[in-house]
This record gives C-alpha cells, structure tokens and sequence, in this order.
C-alpha cells in the first residue's frame, strides 16, 4: 500500500500533480490534494496547456481564455493549499506525447523534485459514455515517459543538465483514471466541500452549476468500488478518490 504521509531525510513528501489542463486535477484527485496539503504535504501542479480552446462563447478568444482559465487555475489551487502551479502552455487539443513535451514535464520534475507524482491514465480511451480527451492520454503518456527514465538519467536531454536540472527519482506514482488497474484508494471523506470549492473557482467551466452532488456522488461510487474490492479499511471509507499506485522504489 502506498505510504501517504512521509517524505524523505524528515521533511514532508513533495507531490507533482501533472494534468492537461484546468480542472482536470481538481474532477480527478481534488480530495487526494486536499487532503494531502491539510496534512503538511507539500503540493505542485504542472499543466500541460492552459485551456485555450475549452470554451463555446464566442466573447472569448484563445489568449481571453487562456489568460482566465490560468486565472482560475490558481484560484482553485490556492483552495486546496497548492504551493506552485507551473503551466506549460502547449496548445490545447493538439498535445502529443513527443520528445518536446517529454522534455518540458522532465524539466518541471527536476525542479520540483517530488518524492510522487499523480498523472492522467494513457490507457484509458474510454469508459462507459465517455470518451477520454486525446490531451489527457497524451500528458498521461509523456508524464510516465518523464518519470521514467527521463527525469532519472543522466544523459537524457542533456540540455538540461547543462542549465543545472540535476537527474531526479521519482519514488511513487499514482495513475488516475486507471479503469481496470485501480489498486489503491484515499479516504476523502473530510474533503468533498474543498474540492468542489475548488472546483467553483473554475467559472468558465462550469457555470452557474454546483458540484457538490455529483462530486459526492462519484466519490461515494469509488468507495462502494474500494468495498467491492476488499480494500483494507474500505468498510470506513464514505468517500473516496481511486489510483493504480505504482512503487518505484521496488
């Protein structure tokens, strides 16, 4: 099971969420961070694009919209007790998972050095109705590529090195989205208003619409999953946020 509470030489975990764009992180694994940030973890979101296309109004154009969706970006972070957002401005709904994008995410993770990282599930095309975004798939694909062996290798994009990104490892991974692979599962039930608090900073997203039901909802879907499952202290858990972890420290 994955160890949630301790970093390493005695100071907190340091945690790189890294997601496509806007909103993802706080739909996915709000709670997670939520609760993450509340117990001292110290927190950091990498976002492959600002959201630049992700808007039907016709008031806005790209640079408007990117420049509000950044805006609300780190609104929703700071409800949460995010410590840094970083985004990497590639162009929305045309992010490919290619050495350019590899690159940038290896750099973000030799900066921030975290002891985990929790990205998007390249593998998950589709689920039930919905069909998941291309950017997702391909910030999912180059994140795990960044993780490994980029960001560890010495000799990967040796660019780097020279402007002082010193090799990183990443010691704990935590896949979202992963439809059949969940092995692991965080206990949000103290954390469901923060999240859709976080997930209302996100206006150009959502609306006049309040989360918090479906917010509830999924969650209480996922902890009836952990039961399902038989994962330990499921039968405690209200509410729930669901991972396939990897521990690379094996």
């Amino acid at each position: 099971m994955a160890q949630e509470q301790n970093g390493t030489n005695d100071r907190p975990r340091r945690v790189l969420v890294s997601m496509a764009h806007p909103d993802d992180i706080e739909f996915g694994s709000g709670g997670t961070v939520a609760k993450w940030a509340a117990e001292g973890q110290e927190i950091f979101f990498l976002l492959g694009t600002s959201g630049d296309k992700g808007s039907d109004d016709p008031n806005y154009s790209s640079e408007k919209l990117m420049e509000t969706r950044e805006a609300e970006q780190r609104a929703a972070a700071e409800v949460l007790g995010v410590k840094e957002v970083m985004f990497l401005r590639f162009k929305d709904a045309e992010l490919m998972p290619d050495l350019a994008l590899r690159r940038e995410i290896t750099r973000a993770i030799r900066h921030f050095k975290p002891d985990a990282v929790i990205c998007q599930d390249p593998t998950a095309r589709y689920s039930g109705g919905y069909i998941q975004h291309p950017d997702h798939i391909a910030m999912g694909e180059a994140t795990l590529a960044a993780i490994y062996p980029s960001a560890r290798d010495r000799l990967t994009f040796p660019e780097l090195l020279a402007e002082g990104y010193e090799p990183h490892k990443v010691t704990e991974v935590y896949v979202r989205g992963s439809n059949d692979r969940v092995n692991h599962f965080v206990d949000i039930s103290g954390y469901l208003e923060k999240k859709a608090a976080a997930l209302r900073e996100h206006k150009s997203q959502l609306g006049d619409w309040d989360p918090i039901e479906r917010v509830k909802q999924w969650a209480r879907d996922t902890a009836a999953l952990a039961r399902h499952l038989r994962y330990p202290g499921a039968q405690d858990i209200e509410y729930a946020e669901a991972y396939h972890y990897i521990d690379m420290r094996r």
